[in-house]
């Protein structure tokens, strides 16, 4: 089964910034659900450095045609100036949690 959603994946600095972040997109219908997993460390290189840093990673559920809506939004709340913002495709899953994702998002804004 071939779903018009996607997972989108945003790693946040702290649960403050995150839980903001999650409530307000949830809250404008450009996602379904936002799942928060603190304790993430994350390891890249930042101007020319290694960096290590612990993370909140935020799971976003949205519809594939909400995705350009949700990363400018996205990137109008975070407070880092590359913010992670990764898409992923979901090519399956119940077709209940499916129709809910869908009916509490659409295109471009608020459900």
């Amino acid at each position: 089964m071939d779903t018009p959603c996607q997972l989108v994946l945003c790693t946040c600095p702290d649960a403050d910034s995150a839980g903001h972040i999650a409530t307000v997109l949830v809250g404008e219908g450009l996602a379904a659900c936002a799942n928060l997993v603190p304790g993430v460390v994350s390891v890249y290189r930042w101007q020319g450095a290694v960096q290590r840093d612990a993370e909140v990673l935020m799971l976003l559920k949205t519809r594939a045609d909400a995705f350009e809506a949700l990363a400018a939004r996205l990137r109008e709340l975070h407070p880092y100036t590359v913010p992670e913002i990764i898409a992923v495709g979901i090519e399956a899953g119940s077709p209940a949690y499916i129709g809910w994702l869908l009916a509490e998002t659409r295109a471009g804004g608020p459900a």
